[in-house]
Formats: C-alpha cells, sequence, structure tokens
C-alpha cells in the first residue's frame, strides 16, 4: 500500500471511529448496563448516559484508524487474491488482523469507559486512578483475550459480508456503488454480526467489570459464559442484544458509510 492510500486508511478510519462512538455512546452505556452483573438500575439505569465519554473520545480515531490501516495493508498483500473466490477469506484475515491491532488500544480505553457506565458516580479520571492502583497497569488490558475472542468472530461475520454486499450492489449498478450504498451494507452487515456475537460481549462485560481476584476476573471465557446461563439462563447470554444491534448497525452505517466517503475523497 502507497503512503497516499496508508493516509487515506488512516485519516478515514480515525473519522468514521469517532463519528460512531460519540454519536452513539447513550446506546452503548444502556447495553453495557443491561449486561452487567449488578443490573440495569443499579447500575445507574438511564442516569449519567454519557458517563465515560471522555475514554471513548481518546481512543476512537487511533483505534480505527489502527484497524483499517492493518485492514487495508493486509488486503493490498493480497491483491490477486480479492478477485477470486478466496476473497471472503482474504477478508477474514484482513479483518482479524485489524482487531488484534485495534484491541491494543481499544481494551484500555474499553475498560475505563465500561467502568464508568457501571459506576456513573465515578468519573473517568477517578476510574483510571482507581485501575492503576489497584490492578497497575496490566489492569487496563483486563478482557484484552475476550475482547479479541469477541472481535475476531464479528469481524468474520461482518466484512466479509460487507465486501460481498457492496460487490453485489456494484455488479447490479455496473461499476458504480455510492457512498450511502456502501454504509446500507454496513448497516446489515453489522446488525448480523452483532446479533450473533452478542453472548461473547455479555462475557467481556463480565470480565471487564469483575472485582480484581475474583474467578470472573481471570478471563475465562467457556467459564464466565457458563456461569451467566447458569444465573440468567439463555436470555441472560443475549442480555442487551437489542441495544447492541442498534447501536451496531446503525453504527455500520456511520462507520463504513464515513469511511468509504472520506477515504475516496482523500484518494
Amino acid at each position: 500500500m502507497d503512503r497516499r492510500a496508508f493516509t487515506a486508511s488512516l485519516v478515514a478510519g480515525g473519522c468514521a471511529g469517532m463519528c460512531v462512538d460519540l454519536t452513539l455512546f447513550p446506546l452503548d452505556t444502556i447495553k453495557t448496563r443491561l449486561q452487567s452483573q449488578q443490573g440495569f438500575y443499579k447500575a445507574g439505569g438511564f442516569r449519567g448516559i454519557y458517563a465515560g465519554v471522555p475514554s471513548a473520545a481518546i481512543g476512537s480515531f487511533p483505534n480505527a484508524a489502527a484497524f483499517f490501516v492493518t485492514y487495508e495493508s493486509t488486503k493490498s498483500l493480497f491483491t490477486g487474491y480479492s478477485a477470486t473466490n478466496l476473497a471472503p477469506f482474504t477478508h477474514m484475515l484482513a479483518a482479524s488482523l485489524g482487531e488484534i491491532v485495534a484491541c491494543l488500544i481499544r481494551v484500555p480505553t474499553e475498560v475505563v469507559k465500561q467502568r464508568t457506565q457501571a459506576n456513573p458516580s465515578l468519573n473517568t479520571y477517578r476510574v483510571l486512578l482507581n485501575t492503576l492502583q489497584e490492578e497497575g497497569f496490566r489492569g487496563l488490558y483486563r478482557g484484552y483475550g475476550s475482547t479479541v475472542l469477541r472481535e475476531i468472530p464479528f469481524s468474520l461475520v461482518q466484512f466479509p459480508l460487507w465486501e460481498y454486499l457492496k460487490a453485489v450492489w456494484w455488479r447490479r449498478q455496473r461499476g458504480r456503488l455510492d457512498s450511502w450504498q456502501a454504509a446500507v451494507c454496513g448497516a446489515l452487515a453489522g446488525g448480523v454480526a452483532a446479533f450473533v456475537t452478542t453472548p461473547l460481549d455479555v462475557a467481556k462485560t463480565w470480565i471487564m467489570l469483575a472485582k480484581a481476584g475474583t474467578s470472573t476476573a481471570s478471563g475465562n471465557i467457556p467459564e464466565v459464559l457458563y456461569e451467566v446461563w447458569r444465573s440468567r439462563g439463555i436470555p441472560g447470554l443475549f442480555a442487551g442484544s437489542i441495544p447492541r444491534v442498534m447501536f451496531i448497525s446503525m453504527g455500520g452505517f456511520i462507520f463504513l458509510g464515513a469511511y468509504e466517503k472520506v477515504r475516496c475523497t482523500l484518494l
């Protein structure tokens, strides 16, 4: 990937990430509180709906930029395969690598954000200090494994589906695809991926919000999923699925649409 394409992916990804995270933040707060162990109302209900937004604002641009730079770079390495039947596997690989890199930035901001969302009486700075004092720097990466294991299956569904829908629409319009059409494809792909991976998102939330030293905080995903199922049943595994699907469908529309628009403008 040349320097111009690299810069376009960097800027477009960062702008798209900030647009989504800041616009749809209240839905993310509601989803986190629905999934929290203490329950929706004890976690704050509809109060302080923007609790944790500074953490999201700081992490949005570099997180999304890192993902798309890795995604586009990997796709460019396998350019010859992207026009063949191997294209979906190329997109899966690119998306998976993108998530692994992006999570290095996403997880610390996600830990602080979710703990603030579930404790609206505390501000972002206080949550950050408490985390560092009680758990050290490693505490900011609690849930890294569960986040990656949530994001990779999500991306394995979302991005190949997004690329496929765009390709179908592009062929039907004989070589033309507008940014808003790419956004619609992103919304559909994101909604499907969001619902399928909700149990993994619930496990990630429990791990990040658990008290240090507990078995849940250890991050064993199968054990956490079993604990959720045993205490709350199937509905517990899909807690917050409606706001999550809404958030990611709307987010997919804004995120991938804005990405396409900004990238095409820069190129």
